[in-house]
């Protein structure tokens, strides 16, 4: 365990609080990772602190495997991800494979690429066709937040609307959710 993880989870213990805990609980159904239930401006003031040590110390939190920790992760490699596109991409797609709640699922969505959007949007549009017929409901969810950036560009209005098309009909809620957000997006740009 490096110096740094150390530092961050000593941070997260001290800034925990069991009535976070309960809070977070109940707006993030189903999480099943520890909680230590720290709110989102110390977890941006830790992202702050310690986000030049990027790949190396984002893939440490995130084995390490708290929530909050995760969700650090996510924001260090939002941070600096472009410094290594074909590795960011790369710990996307393994990083996909733990996902079991919808925060985590809309970081790694919004957040985790989005240093990378303008500049690879043909590898994040293949991900997102991937994942959109996977059986996991996660991936497929994230198959959409995924390119919820770039619905407010009309060149991807048709890829993007392809990818939801085909999640229609899916009976999970969250997909559901999700499906309902990008056509919410399309709305707005009419």
């Amino acid at each position: 365990m490096s110096k740094q993880l150390k530092e961050i989870q000593q941070t997260l213990k001290a800034n925990a609080s069991d009535e976070n805990i309960a809070f977070f609980s109940k707006i993030v159904p189903g999480q099943t990772r520890k909680l230590y239930g720290v709110k989102t401006p110390v977890l941006n003031g830790l992202v702050k602190k310690y986000k030049e040590f990027s790949f190396e110390l984002a893939e440490e939190l995130w084995h390490s495997g708290a929530h909050e920790e995760r969700i650090i992760a996510i924001k260090i490699l939002e941070n600096k991800g472009k410094t290594d596109p074909a590795r960011l991409i790369r710990l996307f797609k393994q990083f996909a494979n733990d996902i079991d709640n919808w925060a985590v699922c809309d970081g790694m969505g919004m957040q985790f690429l989005r240093s990378i959007v303008k500049t690879h949007s043909k590898e994040i549009f293949e991900i997102a066709a991937a994942y959109n017929k996977d059986e996991n409901f996660w991936k497929r969810r994230l198959s959409l937040v995924m390119v919820e950036w770039y619905t407010r560009h009309d060149d991807k209005h048709l890829a993007i609307l392809k990818l939801v098309k085909s999640l229609e009909n899916d009976e999970e809620y969250y997909v559901k959710k999700a499906v309902a957000w990008i056509k919410r997006n399309f709305e707005k740009e009419k």
